[in-house]
């Protein structure tokens, strides 16, 4: 079987590839933490995290300024 190409590096723990895998079903407690004090969301699924890490196009919830 050939490996899985993913559209860029880090995608394996962005939350719509986990979501997909359906990581929130199979590991709740850990997927509670990544969206947890929400602070970005993901230009691309809508989803959000607390960290811009765990999405694909993060972006700012609030303005830095604000």
């Amino acid at each position: 079987m050939s490996e899985t190409k993913l559209p860029h590096p880090g995608h394996d723990k962005h939350l719509c590839y986990l979501t997909n895998l359906e990581f929130h079903k199979t590991n709740p407690q850990d997927y509670k933490q990544l969206i947890q004090n929400g602070k970005y969301f993901c230009q691309n699924c809508g989803r959000v995290a607390g960290d811009a890490k765990n999405l694909c196009k993060p972006v700012p919830l609030q303005d830095p300024g604000v």
